[in-house]
């Protein structure tokens, strides 16, 4: 019943919508009558036997069953017979009340205006026509049976039993199975979120496991790393004797001996040394002072971030293999996401928006890049490891155009589309020598292209042979362009005049994604940077220093008015550990407001700082793999995480 109330209300809000309202008034008019009383099987019955038998409204009870034959028209000939014998019995019921109530008159009238149809349907019906003139119908044998009390439950059971056996097994339309559908998906929904919530917890269980055994490997390397032994059996007097040290091979032997008057250190010789008291430390010195890389002092670590309060979460598994790229569109209705087996996919997150948009376009190539255009929301642009840049037509479900970079720059990182002018900026590398990721990429080219020819404009100039561009983006007027190269390097371009305008070194190495603040006077990076690492060991006055390289994955906020300036930086490489990057690089993404930054992660969650607050971060209910694409939504807390497990979850924040 809830559910014909439901589907009533849909014709009812449709017909106004499209402004029929002749069809409304009629339609109000039917629902008052309701003959099928909503197919409900105990109002049926209390209908004929309460209301039209006991008043002896014969027209209403012929027009029922009229109603009840087309009904059930589509079913097989036996039903049908069924049917034609349960009105016959009804009519003998009626008929037979009649007489027992006195009223011959309602009998006549009855074989009056119907007989002649009664008898096209069945001759049997030639006997009855003489019942109102018998004197006492209830003594003769042809009628006896009709006025005893057994038949008459018979009939009533018969009906009863048919009639709920024909609904129940009656095929719904369409517009009902609406609200049963939205209560099986709210169900589903209730149940998702406590999987959800089960899943979290035995993630978290997990990672906690995975942080133990990290944390006994780690200081069982630290213990191998330098090993400072004695030979207890040596003299201990000068010159008779050395210490054993084992070491890695690549490390630098740096000897200091240490004055206990002024703490000056001077370089001794090895054998110099003296098998006195041993002490083993470990010390990590950075090319650039802790305080001057991260200005939150006392920050809180990644793993001790508080998981994010959910309102819903969905999950979208249409992919086949890992996530390299997900994307909003510019109204946050439909998401674009790609994975490494060059395969886009176009859905909504929700489940009363119209799905025509939804898609699947297989590009034949890696996926590096998807943008989507800021306007109409219209275009989506896909750019590919093979140097094409596709343009789909999401309306219209196809390519619309199909560019290609020159064949000196075959890898598409980035695209970006001017939020005020019809164009878009393309970054492309070429083919490197190198061993890693950042190796395997080239020179750069950054290529202007017009969205109304779908020609390229122009080239922007970045020197002779200049590194790979790996992150572009515009500012709020797309008059200035930010471009993040894999030498550390931030360029500024002015679009209007096509230059650059300025730059500066802002990591060590490569930095893999950019964005502007929300303010404008302030620009995100996420990069590397490099840092020199040292075991050292005591012995009495001296010290012994094994030198090695090391990365780190650092986030910084750079001010626009005072270029060089660091307002806020994080360190991330707890989370971001470039080691496990092999398939994608890491980027990050910054909310409506411009106080949450989302990055990806090595980790089953990805960590949302709060920019430059004290307030404390917050990590994401765990993927099965690691986070490979991050995205906010572009006007409500929402963000996008996809992940190597295959998977894409929109999530909204409590």
């Amino acid at each position: 019943m809830e559910n014909m109330l439901y589907a009533e209300e849909l014709v009812r809000e449709f017909l106004v919508f499209r402004g029929f309202t002749n069809t409304l008034q009629a339609f109000d008019k039917e629902l008052g009558t309701d003959i099928g009383k909503g197919f409900q099987v105990d109002k049926i019955l209390d209908l004929i036997f309460s209301i039209y038998v006991p008043k002896f409204q014969a027209e209403n009870l012929i027009e029922l069953l009229r109603f009840f034959k087309q009904c059930f028209s589509s079913y097989e000939t036996e039903l049908i017979s069924v049917i034609s014998n349960l009105d016959v019995s009804i009519l003998r019921y009626y008929i037979v009340y009649a007489i027992q109530a006195g009223r011959k008159d309602k009998v006549i009238e009855l074989f009056d205006i119907h007989g002649s149809e009664l008898l096209q349907k069945d001759q049997e019906w030639a006997s009855w026509f003489a019942i109102p003139y018998i004197k006492t119908p209830q003594s003769d044998p042809l009628f006896r049976i009709y006025f005893s009390k057994e038949w008459s439950n018979a009939l009533h059971l018969s009906l009863r039993n048919f009639v709920s056996k024909m609904f129940n097994g009656t095929r719904i339309p369409a517009l009902m199975k609406i609200s049963s559908e939205r209560n099986m998906v709210s169900r589903l929904k209730g149940d998702i979120k406590q999987l959800n919530f089960k899943l979290a917890q035995l993630q978290a269980l997990l990672e906690e496991k995975e942080a133990q055994l990290r944390q006994f490997r780690s200081n069982a390397l630290l213990a191998t790393e330098v090993i400072v032994g004695t030979n207890s059996s040596l003299n201990p007097h000068p010159g008779c004797g050395e210490p054993t040290v084992f070491k890695p091979m690549a490390s630098r032997d740096i000897c200091v001996s240490a004055t206990s008057q002024a703490g000056e250190r001077e370089p001794k010789h090895i054998d110099d040394i003296r098998p006195d008291d041993t002490q083993v430390s470990t010390s990590k010195i950075s090319s650039q002072s802790q305080s001057e890389r991260n200005t939150g002092n006392g920050a809180q670590r990644e793993e001790e971030f508080s998981e994010v309060r959910v309102d819903f979460q969905e999950t979208f598994l249409g992919h086949t293999s890992p996530i390299s790229r997900c994307r909003f569109s510019a109204t946050g209705d439909n998401v674009a996401s790609a994975s490494v087996d060059g395969t886009v996919r176009i859905w909504t997150y929700d489940s009363s928006a119209p799905a025509s948009r939804n898609a699947t376009i297989y590009c034949g190539a890696e996926i590096m890049s998807l943008e989507w255009e800021c306007k109409s929301d219209r275009l989506l642009l896909i750019g590919t490891a093979d140097g094409g840049i596709k343009v789909w037509n999401v309306d219209a479900k196809r390519v619309v155009c199909d560019l290609s970079c020159t064949e000196a720059f075959p890898s598409v990182l980035d695209l970006k589309c001017s939020p005020v002018e019809p164009i878009f900026v393309s970054a492309a590398a070429s083919r490197g020598r190198g061993s890693s990721d950042i190796g395997k990429l080239g020179c750069a080219s950054l290529t202007v292209w017009n969205m109304r020819m779908w020609k390229a404009m122009t080239v922007l100039p970045l020197g002779e042979d200049p590194p790979a561009i790996t992150s572009v983006c515009f500012n709020h007027n797309g008059k200035l362009l930010a471009a993040a190269a894999t030498d550390g390097m931030i360029h500024m371009f002015d679009m209007s005049a096509g230059l650059q305008i300025t730059g500066w070194p802002a990591h060590d190495s490569a930095i893999s994604s950019v964005l502007f603040g929300s303010d404008e006077t302030s620009i995100f990076t996420l990069g590397i940077d490099g840092k020199a690492s040292y075991s050292a060991v005591t012995k009495s006055t001296l010290f012994f220093f094994h030198a090695f390289e090391c990365f780190s994955i650092y986030i910084f906020e750079w001010s626009l008015q005072n270029q060089g300036k660091v307002l806020w930086s994080r360190e991330c490489s707890r989370l971001c550990n470039l080691q496990n990057s092999l398939h994608y690089k890491h980027e990050m993404a910054l909310d409506a407001d411009g106080r949450r930054l989302l990055v990806t992660s090595n980790s089953l969650r990805a960590p949302i700082y709060q920019v430059r607050g004290h307030a404390y971060g917050m990590r994401s209910l765990p993927h099965t793999a690691s986070i490979t694409t991050v995205d906010w939504h572009p006007t409500s807390p929402i963000f996008l995480t996809g992940s190597a497990d295959h998977s894409v979850r929109v999530t909204s924040m409590a």
